[in-house]
């Protein structure tokens, strides 16, 4: 895979960086020792789902994101019928079919996360959620020439034009679940069913191209103002399947001005609070999901971008009135993966960091700065 030692060392050092934070002393529990309830009824305690101090947790958000002009390259498009060895793809050097100019892509993005069961002892949230992006393509482009023939015949639209005209659009179906122990021990699961695609909202792409998320982390919440834990995920975020592992380090400072909030490698960001109504955000996301294109998806396969992205940033969050909460970030896209696969009869494969599988095509986008401004309804 492209760039895949590069990539590597990123995360790591990535990683390194985030997780020295330091944490001050731990707060003396044992002078609650001799604290007596005049029922003698033993009560079962549970850790809580959030920490002191943390960005309010998001309910409903609608957001606008918005990426500067960038430029960009698509290979050929290819499919194993088409050669003789696979897709038979030069990774270093691939043929290119289109080149041209992306001078608007972004779009509208709703994101909910509603409890349904909020106890003590277990807690469930589910939301659906709708991501989409439109493609502003320079009209230098010349999509004419890009147009190819298919291997059944059919004549098809360069990925360009595909974009420029349909968009990719992001539907899914996530839940989460908190399972406490004890008072500090819990473990959180999550679920996630994704379909992806240059559908419309009016005429959904086939079922069998839904993709499947998942993810388990046990954790230790030591005190109001520290947790930490470990887990595994199978995830899209990098654009291709991949299984991961998980590290959580939530943590504030005794005066709530700093602190960190890591969900490694989904998110991880440093906090600084100026007050209770406002805080700063400084560190990155990481996105991607497989997104089918319906138009070079053939005799029962499903053809599909593997968009990930890395989008280092700074966002400041603060309360406008009551609940309601407004958030700005400015940040830089940078492409990770924008490949595509072609998936026998849609069934998804494992390639990893280090698989050999050729891929259908070779894509490069540029790097651009984005911004994103939003309104959200939080938690009390």
């Amino acid at each position: 895979m492209k760039h895949t030692y590069l990539k590597l060392i990123f995360s790591f050092l990535l990683l390194g960086s985030l997780v020295t934070f330091a944490q001050e002393d731990e707060e003396d529990w044992d002078m609650y020792d001799d604290f007596e309830l005049e029922d003698d009824t033993p009560i079962k305690r549970y850790a809580a789902p959030t920490l002191s101090g943390m960005s309010p947790q998001r309910f409903i958000s609608v957001s606008f994101d918005a990426q500067m002009p960038y430029d960009y390259e698509f290979s050929e498009v290819r499919f194993p019928e088409s050669s003789v060895e696979g897709f038979d793809v030069d990774e270093t050097n691939p043929n290119v079919n289109e080149s041209g100019r992306a001078d608007f892509t972004g779009g509208l993005r709703i994101n909910t996360k509603i409890p349904i069961i909020s106890k003590s002892s277990f807690v469930w949230q589910s939301g659906i959620n709708f991501m989409d992006t439109r493609y502003s393509i320079s009209p230098d482009a010349e999509f004419g020439e890009s147009r190819f023939t298919l291997p059944n015949g059919n004549e098809a639209r360069g990925l360009g034009q595909i974009l420029n005209e349909d968009g990719l659009r992001n539907i899914n179906w996530t839940n989460t679940l908190f399972f406490p122990m004890n008072e500090t021990e819990f473990i959180v699961f999550q679920g996630q069913m994704d379909m992806s695609g240059n559908f419309a909202l009016d005429s959904f792409q086939p079922l069998n191209t839904i993709r499947y998320s998942a993810a388990a982390v046990y954790g230790r919440r030591v005190n109001d103002y520290f947790r930490w834990g470990i887990g595994v995920s199978r995830t899209y975020r990098v654009g291709n399947l991949n299984y991961v592992p998980v590290i959580m380090y939530d943590w504030t400072s005794k005066n709530k001005k700093w602190g960190t909030e890591i969900l490694f490698p989904a998110r991880a960001y440093l906090r600084y609070n100026f007050n209770k109504n406002s805080l700063l955000l400084a560190g990155f996301d990481l996105e991607g999901q497989s997104y089918h294109i319906d138009e070079y998806s053939i005799n029962g396969n499903s053809y599909e971008i593997r968009r990930g992205e890395v989008r280092p940033k700074i966002e400041f969050q603060t309360k406008l009135t009551g609940y309601i909460w407004a958030s700005i970030q400015a940040g830089y896209r940078w492409d990770w993966s924008y490949d595509a696969d072609e998936l026998d009869g849609s069934r998804d494969f494992f390639r990893g960091f280090f698989g050999n599988q050729d891929f259908g095509m070779i894509n490069t986008l540029e790097n651009p700065l984005y911004f994103n401004v939003g309104l959200n309804f939080v938690s009390p």
